[in-house]
Parts: structure tokens; C-alpha cells; sequence
């Protein structure tokens, strides 16, 4: 890839090790909702989408409730079991240093993933976020990458989205933006393959290289 001038990251899996907390947490809000358990496999496909639609999916019905069940455990447990991507501050401090711009495109609240970026000391480097409530449609539509791009001032073409779920990859495309898929979060190299991604990295050093060419 030529080298952009932004760089959009998803949150949940691609800057921080959340993947832990979040399928803690569901398994959480059904264990207490007398709902069946399900593996881990299935909460991790859950990720990447806005929490109470996938919900509400899942569980017609009951998705408002398990929701609030849901955000009550994980921000109860939030910053305990959050953890740092090893390399991600200092791909941060580089990328910064060559000049690229940053940004966070999430489908869950902003205020939760300031919290998160906090946590692992990324906040500062952050100069877009666009969370749930920013854009009224949510990927795999592209409209908060286009957000984050338009707050920007750039071209989507301009831009590169870092992410760890197919949604991610399909939003990218969607945008018109470079689409890079990271293997150490929720999505597995399979899945992520099968959504044709510009390109598909399996550590940071290997996405640093990428993103700096």
C-alpha cells in the first residue's frame, strides 16, 4: 500500500485486548438472565456490532434488558480486565511521528471507549472518534467511517481502517478506504480472509511495517 496520511483503528480487539472482558460479559448477562450458555465461539461473533441489536437478534424480546444486564458487569469489570495490545503505543508514537493522523471508529458508546483508551494509554494520540452514537447506522455500513473522515477533513481514499472483524473489512470497502484485518482479536484469519481485506497482518510489528512503506 502507498503510505495515508490517516489512520482509523477499530477498538475492541485492534488497539486493546478487550476480547477477554467482552465474552466474560455475555456470558455474564445470560448465566444471570436464565438464558443458555453458549461458547466461546459464538459471544466472539457477536463483537464488532453495536451491543443491543446483536442482542435483540439472539433473543427477540430482550434485548434492551440483556443489554443493560450487559454494561452493568463489564463497566463494573471494565478496567481490570482490560488489557494492552503489546507494540500498540509505540506503532501509535511512530505512526504520530510520520506525520499520520489518528483516529477510532467503534460501534459501542464513546464515552466507553475513552474509558478503554485511558486504560491502556492511548487517549492522547487519538485525534477522531467516532462511536455508536455519532452515526445513526453502524458497520458493516461504511457511514462512521465516513464520519470519522469527514470530522477529518480528508478524503476517504486517503484513508486506511485498521480492524479484527469481518464488519470491519466490509465497512472499509464500503468507505473506499484501505482495509487492513489484524488476526489477535476476535476475528479468525479464516473469516477474516473471506472478507477480502486489502491486506491481513497477524502482529504489530507486520501491521507497522504495512502502515509505514
Amino acid at each position: 500500500m502507498s503510505l495515508r496520511p490517516v489512520a482509523l483503528f477499530d477498538f475492541d480487539g485492534t488497539l486493546a485486548d478487550t476480547i477477554p472482558l467482552i465474552v466474560q460479559s455475555f456470558h455474564h448477562t445470560l448465566a444471570t438472565s436464565g438464558l443458555p450458555a453458549v461458547d466461546d465461539v459464538e459471544a466472539r461473533s457477536w463483537i464488532g456490532r453495536p451491543l443491543q441489536p446483536v442482542l435483540e437478534d439472539r433473543y427477540p424480546g430482550r434485548g434492551a434488558e440483556l443489554t443493560a444486564t450487559y454494561r452493568e458487569w463489564n463497566l463494573a469489570n471494565h478496567d481490570e480486565l482490560i488489557e494492552s495490545v503489546p507494540g500498540m503505543p509505540e506503532l501509535l508514537n511512530a505512526l504520530t511521528d510520520g506525520g499520520i493522523r489518528l483516529g477510532v471508529v467503534s460501534s459501542k458508546k464513546a464515552e466507553t471507549v475513552r474509558q478503554g483508551l485511558r486504560v491502556v494509554g492511548l487517549a492522547d494520540q487519538i485525534d477522531v472518534l467516532a462511536g455508536m452514537d455519532e452515526t445513526p447506522r453502524h458497520k458493516p455500513d461504511p457511514q462512521p467511517l465516513l464520519y470519522a473522515a469527514q470530522r477529518l477533513g480528508v478524503a476517504p481514499s486517503d484513508c486506511v481502517y485498521i480492524g479484527d472483524a469481518d464488519v470491519d473489512v466490509l465497512a472499509a470497502r464500503a468507505a473506499g478506504m484501505y482495509a487492513i484485518a489484524v488476526t489477535w482479536g476476535a476475528g479468525t484469519a479464516e473469516v477474516l480472509r473471506g472478507s477480502e481485506p486489502d491486506a491481513l497482518v497477524d502482529s504489530v510489528d507486520e501491521l507497522r511495517d504495512l502502515l509505514l512503506r
